[in-house]
Order: structure tokens, then C-alpha cells, then sequence
């Protein structure tokens, strides 16, 4: 396999079986050195397995794999000091105080970053002091990843870093994984959320029953579908939209998708103007990465039926 310098991680062909059930379908992924990396795909797809084959805890089938340059399959000591890992749940003493607790897990590397440095990148400055029981569940989860930097590692693997947060407490932690790539720390990210992925990563792969079926950049994945989605409330006095516009009506709501909404908004103005009517709740909305992904997600599990 030829690998680049640039290359945090190269996989070509990944395999992986389980008697006769292939769970990894012989795939090819590049993750940048310096990026945040998202992989994404429905329960059962094959990310956990994936994963934990770049993590080395998991003995792969058959394709070549280099993780910073290493293959993860030899378990080298020096392998491991270059990577983190957070998981989902991570189990910390809880009558630890927080800077007790990342020293504790810095202890075991070479060349540990220092804790007031790990504290200020996961924003747990002011809670170095307090005891891992006492903090919110979003503290909790930064402490997680300060543990996770606490080797200062280049490669750090994060599995759904905000499941269960709050709206704020899930905005605190994209702030703080946007500091990682200050440091030029690597992030594999996995995620059930979307808008975390379109949010955070510099480039997304859709994986689905073992197969990659999509990768590129959010906005390259989202231009895939070249549709914008116009809609308003039709007047409770109108009777027709004007000729040649398709649109579905439910309830009053009018949902119009088109490729050329400059004119369909033209016409839409227009015709609303000569009525003297107003286009209420007007919206014009281009595709998220969640509609992408469900479309491209349900077009393969259609196909696989």
C-alpha cells in the first residue's frame, strides 16, 4: 500500500468476517494528518468494527492498514503512546480530583502532555480541583477527553463525544474539539448526529452494511443532491399557485423543490405581488448533511433488500 506523508490513516480493502458474515466489505479510507474526520453510518453498518481495527483492539480479516504510519495489527508500544481514545463511557475514580485524575492517566506515557494544559484545551481550568463525582455530566465527558490527551497523543479517537448533552452542553464540546485541531492534533470522530458531522469534520465517509457508499467534505456531499426546498403558508384566499410550479400542499404548507430557485422565487414573488398576498413563513432551505445521509442511507438499504 503506498502511503503519503500527509496520511494520518490509509486503509485499502478492509475486510473483516465473522464466520460467514462480512461486516467490513473491503474498504478504502485516507484520513489527513491535522483533520477532523467523521464516520458515520446507521447501528450494524460496520463503524465499531472499523474502529476498533484502527484502534488495534480488533484483528482484521484481510486489506492493509497504516495508522501514522503504523500497522495497528502488531500492538506496538510506540503505536500506542501516539494515539487517545475516548469511549463512549470511561471509568474514573470518582474521589479523584479532575487534575489528580488526567495526571494519573498522563502518568503512563512517555512524554505527557502537562495538566493545566490538557485542563485549558477542554475548558476544566476551574474544576481542576474538584472531585470527578461532583462535576455535570457535560464536565464528565471533557474529562473524558483531557484523559484521552493526557499522552498527548497525534491521533485521537472519539466515539459520540455529546450522546446525551444538552443543546449548550453540546456546543461547549464542539468549541472544544475546534480546539484540538489548533493543537494540529488528528480527530476520528464517530457520531449519530449530523449536524455535529456538517458542524465539526473536514471530511465525512458513509458507511452502510460494511461498504463505503459516500466521502468528501459535507458541502461536497451536500451538493450532491442540487435541490432547494422553498416553502411558505399558501394565502387562505388562493386557489392556485401559478402554472408550471409543482409543489406538495399539506394543511396550508406549500414544500416546492426545484434546481433553479432563483427563478422559481421569481415567479413566486411575482405571482404573490399581483395578488397582493403574502408568501407567510417563507423559507428557502438547501440540503443538510442529514438529508443527504438519510437519502443515501435508504437508497442502499433498498437496494440491499
Amino acid at each position: 500500500m503506498t502511503t503519503s506523508a500527509s496520511d494520518a490513516i490509509a486503509v485499502t480493502g478492509l475486510r473483516k468476517t465473522y464466520g460467514t458474515y462480512e461486516a467490513v466489505r473491503g474498504i478504502d479510507l485516507r484520513v489527513a494528518r491535522g483533520e477532523v474526520f467523521a464516520l458515520l453510518g446507521p447501528n450494524g453498518a460496520g463503524k465499531t468494527t472499523t474502529v476498533e481495527i484502527l484502534e488495534g483492539h480488533r484483528e482484521r480479516t484481510g486489506g492493509d492498514v497504516s495508522v501514522l504510519g503504523h500497522d495497528p495489527a502488531r500492538h506496538e508500544r510506540v503505536y500506542q503512546e501516539r494515539i487517545g481514545i475516548v469511549l463512549q463511557t470511561t471509568g474514573v475514580d470518582p474521589y479523584l480530583s479532575v487534575g489528580e485524575a488526567v495526571a494519573l492517566f498522563g502518568g503512563y506515557y512517555v512524554h505527557p502532555r502537562p495538566v493545566d494544559e490538557v485542563l485549558a484545551v477542554v475548558g476544566l481550568e476551574d474544576q481542576k480541583q474538584t472531585r470527578v463525582r461532583r462535576l455535570s455530566g457535560g464536565q464528565q465527558r471533557r474529562l473524558d477527553v483531557a484523559i484521552g490527551l493526557a499522552g498527548d497523543p497525534e491521533l485521537l479517537f472519539l466515539d459520540e463525544p455529546t450522546t446525551g448533552f444538552d443543546p449548550s452542553a453540546r456546543r461547549q464540546a464542539w468549541e472544544m474539539i475546534r480546539n484540538l485541531r489548533t493543537l494540529g492534533k488528528t480527530v476520528f470522530l464517530t457520531t449519530h448526529y449530523l449536524d455535529e458531522a456538517e458542524q465539526l469534520a473536514d471530511h465525512v465517509a458513509i458507511i452502510t452494511a460494511g461498504r463505503i457508499i459516500a466521502e468528501g467534505t459535507p458541502q461536497s456531499l451536500m451538493n450532491v443532491r442540487d435541490v432547494t426546498t422553498i416553502q411558505f403558508w399558501l394565502p387562505a384566499d388562493s386557489v392556485a399557485l401559478p402554472p408550471g410550479i409543482a409543489a406538495r400542499i399539506a394543511d396550508g404548507l406549500v414544500t416546492i423543490e426545484s434546481g433553479e430557485p432563483t427563478r422559481m422565487l421569481f415567479e413566486l414573488t411575482r405571482w404573490s405581488t399581483e395578488r397582493g398576498a403574502v408568501l407567510a413563513g417563507l423559507t428557502v432551505m438547501r440540503p443538510s448533511l442529514e438529508d443527504v445521509y438519510l437519502s443515501l442511507v435508504g437508497a442502499a438499504e433498498e437496494h440491499a433488500s
